[in-house]
């Protein structure tokens, strides 16, 4: 039996010719990922170690994101205890106030993640880079000061479901309304500790970013990582981005997959989750009421890359945020918003009524930068939607593309770009 694209990446940083579904290995990590909230649980856990320091200081990135700019005293002395360790240890990799970004959008950027790369972050959606043919998955803080001290992991190999991508999007539909598709047809749990690997001659329809998107939310249907096949559009990724070596690996024919599913791109419509599951999801054909929304954000790992705010800009261009609306746009690196500034996007955000916040994951997670108050309703494209994730358990939101967000945003309810004439 043949291997899938993840278990021919996981065999190789094994240092075994064969790997299968189930069987327990240890392999070596290109890359250890931590965060402001979750580094300093692993620098305490590496502190009881035997160990003077880390494997590989060029290995290692640590990105104050979440609370950056400090919000309150907790999140400064979550930083100080980062900023220190980094320091100590020499950290090349380290990303602070002024060259920080959202750690998911920031590390292929920077050049750090490429294909055939094994990477382990303290971090949910880590599984991000999956885009690039990488395999990349979120681990706890201890797992990510055992990879910081040995650059090593151990894996369960996961087994794979085959997502056969055909066809072209619409306009205005995008690989946020993909992915939510995909939740809302296998469930949040799914792809349970599933490699999901997607493939078909419909990829070459979808931007990077559409595909860092849709690797990023493989989490959200319980996936262990989601990955991508690399080609053209990869490779010239990571040869604008990286000096660093990358390996293409392809599924053998004969890999085995526990289940196939074939997404048509072109019938598709916008995508929205409903409260409180990524897996409620309904077309905007299937909105039969109005949903009346109090904020709108537009950013995050999920959905704060350049692509995304150039179709917000579209949309809010010579319009304007619905009053009592408040629409936060959170471009997702330094580069990114420096782009937007020089495109003209941020002019275009500001007029609207809209603001413009330094990179951050912000209200993502119920953070800072737009926190809801009981019965308020938000309208996000981040990436869930639990109960009181963005701030008060009575508040709501709903997941949906850059696309929806802008629209909805001037109407002040749930809506598709074609209802502003678009």
């Amino acid at each position: 039996m043949g291997m899938t694209m993840t278990q021919k990446i996981l065999a190789a940083h094994a240092g075994l010719d064969y790997v299968e579904a189930g069987q327990l290995i240890e392999a070596d990590l290109d890359l250890v990922l931590g965060n402001d909230i979750t580094s300093p649980v692993a620098i305490h856990e590496m502190d009881k170690m035997t160990v003077d320091t880390v494997f590989h200081k060029d290995k290692i990135a640590l990105v104050m994101d979440h609370f950056i700019p400090n919000k309150d005293i907790k999140s400064a002395e979550h930083c100080k205890c980062v900023r220190e360790f980094a320091c100590k240890h020499e950290i090349t990799n380290y990303f602070d106030v002024g060259e920080m970004g959202i750690e998911h959008a920031l590390l292929p950027e920077k050049g750090l993640t490429v294909a055939g790369d094994v990477i382990i972050g303290a971090d949910s959606h880590t599984c991000t880079y999956g885009a690039l043919g990488a395999f990349s998955t979120g681990v706890g803080s201890t797992d990510m000061a055992a990879g910081m001290a040995t650059g090593k992991a151990w894996f369960k190999v996961p087994p794979a479901i085959k997502f056969n991508l055909v066809g072209k999007p619409k306009k205005w539909v995008s690989g946020k309304d993909v992915i939510l598709h995909i939740i809302g047809m296998i469930g949040v749990d799914g792809a349970l500790y599933k490699s999901m690997e997607f493939v078909g001659e419909g990829i070459q329809n979808l931007s990077m970013d559409d595909r860092f998107t849709i690797a990023n939310m493989a989490i959200e249907a319980g996936g262990k990582n989601g990955i991508f096949p690399v080609d053209d559009a990869a490779i010239a990724y990571m040869e604008e981005h990286s000096k660093r070596p990358y390996k293409a690996y392809e599924a053998d024919p004969d890999a085995e997959y526990e289940a196939e599913y074939t997404i048509d791109l072109g019938a598709l419509e916008p995508t929205i989750a409903f409260p409180h599951l990524p897996e409620n999801t309904k077309t905007i054909s299937e909105i039969t009421e109005d949903v009346v929304i109090d904020q709108s954000v537009i950013g995050s790992c999920t959905n704060g890359r350049i692509d995304d705010l150039r179709v917000a800009a579209e949309i809010l261009k010579g319009r304007k945020v619905k009053k009592g609306v408040r629409c936060i746009v959170i471009p997702a690196t330094q580069a990114i918003y420096l782009q937007a500034m020089e495109e003209g996007l941020l002019k275009i955000f500001i007029e609207a009524g809209a603001v413009v916040s330094t990179p951050t994951c912000g209200p993502c997670l119920g953070g800072y930068m737009g926190i809801l108050a009981a019965g308020e309703r938000c309208i996000s494209t981040t990436n869930r939607n639990f109960v009181g994730r963005m701030g008060h358990v009575d508040s709501e939101v709903y997941l949906a593309s850059p696309a929806v967000a802008a629209a909805s945003a001037v109407t002040g309810k749930i809506s598709a770009p074609e209802e502003l004439g678009l």
